[in-house]
């Protein structure tokens, strides 16, 4: 999600002064006022101006075209507000529709711009909106799209809507009640702050707490990777380098079982036919062995 800097409610920075304006545009309240006292085209200024950039592309006439209508961007931004994005945000996607529908204008159609550019800046907001609201894809096909926009307008109140009044949007809307059910879900959730807004004892039973794993910390990524070469190749390897003997008597007493209970010296010793103490010698230069095949892969 963008942002929510009063330049990005604006054109780019570069460009501010060559759409005219003057002065500090420090926040996105100084933006507003600046456009509101824009000065207002007559029709007749409009359509000369429309002909210049349609017959001539003069960007100087396109020029005065966007900023007698940017007042128009920011009164229908204010009506998405409900959404929870940033103001600044919608009215630089309302302004790119806006310039979308002066470069198309055609001042024969009979219509006046202000008319025919609502379309062009509402699409913008509505794009924007369904790709960054809640960070959630909640809306894929036109109908969805219809009822998303305009299911807060169909809700008498904060409370869940009746399945009579379920029934109702869905038919009038054309989607399935199980739809409108789901997205009133959607839009009735609230976002939680991941971390507390003061520092007393509240802090500690913030999502942040218990959702950050210090398993993900770099260092903890590396020594676990780490250990799994030493738990798989480092000691395959070094086991590959001993002797079957050796090799028995260090899996006999360390890998058998997972709980560490290996055989005893006496088994081994049984098993080979030599004492207890043979068994132990054998089991320290196997291990000493292996610790110097392993330095590999600290």
């Amino acid at each position: 999600m963008k942002a929510a800097t009063a330049s990005s409610a604006m054109v780019p920075a570069s460009n501010i002064m060559a759409l005219g304006f003057s002065g500090a545009l420090g926040n996105i309240d100084a933006y507003i006022s600046a456009v509101n006292r824009m000065p207002m085209l007559t029709h007749e200024e409009e359509m000369s101006l429309a002909r210049r950039l349609r017959d001539d592309n003069d960007l100087g006439a396109a020029q005065k075209l966007v900023l007698s209508h940017l007042r128009l961007v920011v009164s229908i931004a204010r009506g998405y507000l409900g959404y929870g994005l940033p103001h600044a945000d919608l009215i630089q996607e309302g302004n790119i529709g806006l310039m979308k529908a002066v470069k198309r204008f055609d001042p024969d159609q009979g219509v006046r711009l202000v008319s025919y550019s609502m379309h062009w800046i509402k699409a913008e907001m509505h794009e924007y909106i369904l790709k960054n609201w809640r960070l959630v894809k909640v809306a894929t096909t036109k109908a969805q799209r219809k009822l998303f926009f305009n299911l807060r307008s169909h809700k008498t109140g904060l409370d869940a809507m009746t399945p009579d009044e379920v029934d109702a949007l869905a038919k009038t809307l054309n989607v399935k009640r199980e739809e409108v059910i789901e997205m009133e879900t959607r839009l009735s959730g609230r976002d939680i702050a991941l971390e507390a807004p003061t520092d007393d004892e509240d802090d500690k039973f913030a999502p942040i707490a218990y959702l950050s794993s210090d398993l993900q910390e770099p260092t903890k990524v590396l020594e676990s990777q780490r250990h799994d070469r030493l738990q798989t190749e480092g000691l395959s390897n070094a086991l590959g380098k001993l002797d079957p003997r050796s090799r028995r008597i260090v899996e006999a007493r360390w890998l058998a079982n997972d709980d560490g209970s290996g055989a005893t010296l006496h088994e081994l010793a049984d098993e080979f036919g030599v004492s207890a103490e043979r068994i132990r010698q054998i089991e320290a230069v196997a291990l000493k062995k292996m610790k110097g095949t392993l330095a590999a892969y600290a």
